[in-house]
């Protein structure tokens, strides 16, 4: 449980449990994308194609930016996702300026 705490103490959460449904909003949305993915495959007929690779790894991450502050409101951990979100647009943002 040690991991807990740090993740814990990373995240500012302020209880373990927080931290286990925050972990499960990750959970979730890694899944969801996953089964989008099948559904797509199943469904076009260029699924085998790179075409298709790439067109779907540039549209799932806005994506699954969108499930995670969905699952992240069901769950009662909007605001810890909007702030991730934040971050983690900073950071692309940063990178694409440095270039």
């Amino acid at each position: 449980m040690n991991w807990l705490l740090r993740l814990q103490q990373r995240w500012n959460a302020k209880s373990a449990g927080q931290v286990v449904l925050i972990l499960l909003v990750f959970a979730l949305t890694g899944t969801s994308v996953v089964i989008l993915r099948r559904l797509l495959k199943a469904h076009f007929d260029f699924a085998g194609t790179q075409w298709f690779t790439y067109t779907y790894y540039w549209l799932v991450l806005p994506f699954y930016n969108l499930l995670l502050l969905c699952y992240g409101f069901l769950f009662g951990q909007f605001r810890f996702f909007w702030e991730f979100e934040k971050r983690f647009f900073a950071r692309i943002g940063s990178l694409i300026t440095k270039k």
